[in-house]
């Protein structure tokens, strides 16, 4: 049991008034059980039905009535530019997050993805800002890997 308050349900709008906004990471913003605290201070306990990812909502209903919004945090990405659709399907291939602008893509900074980009003829340039990425293949949730049916077998020769 906890003395914080409790947020079991999410917002899809904001209402009229809140008590303070938590600043999360693209990785944070996937969660069903944490304590959070907010950029003001409030302290709070989320306890979701299940893994839920909060871009989809536009913040926490605490159970005492109070709100809570939720922000991006600003992280370290790549604006990627080129040839997007051909940068875009690389991309994807490697089931990597990907944020799509009119004339750029933007990812989280990984050099080995950074390595293959500019192999392939991107021009990247390092930016910090929120990252809300494309969601997943019906437009909501997130972007997971998946098992492509590769069977590895361990064995050894005498």
């Amino acid at each position: 049991m906890t003395d914080l308050p409790v947020a079991r349900d999410l917002l899809s709008a904001a209402p009229e008034t809140i008590a303070d906004t938590v600043v999360l990471d693209y990785d944070a913003r996937l969660m069903r059980r944490k304590r959070l605290v907010g950029r003001g201070g409030l302290a709070f306990l989320v306890d979701l039905a299940e893994v839920t990812n909060l871009d989809d909502h536009w913040g926490f209903a605490l159970e005492d009535g109070r709100a809570v919004g939720v922000e991006a945090a600003p992280e370290d990405l790549v604006e990627v530019r080129g040839d997007l659709a051909r940068l875009a399907w690389h991309i994807g291939n490697r089931h990597t997050p990907c944020q799509i602008g009119a004339d750029h893509l933007t990812i989280r900074r990984d050099h080995v993805i950074e390595a293959m980009l500019t192999h392939l003829g991107a021009v990247l340039t390092p930016v910090k800002g929120p990252f809300l990425p494309e969601g997943g293949a019906y437009g909501k949730g997130r972007t997971m890997g998946h098992d492509h049916g590769h069977t590895h077998h361990t064995h050894t020769h005498a």
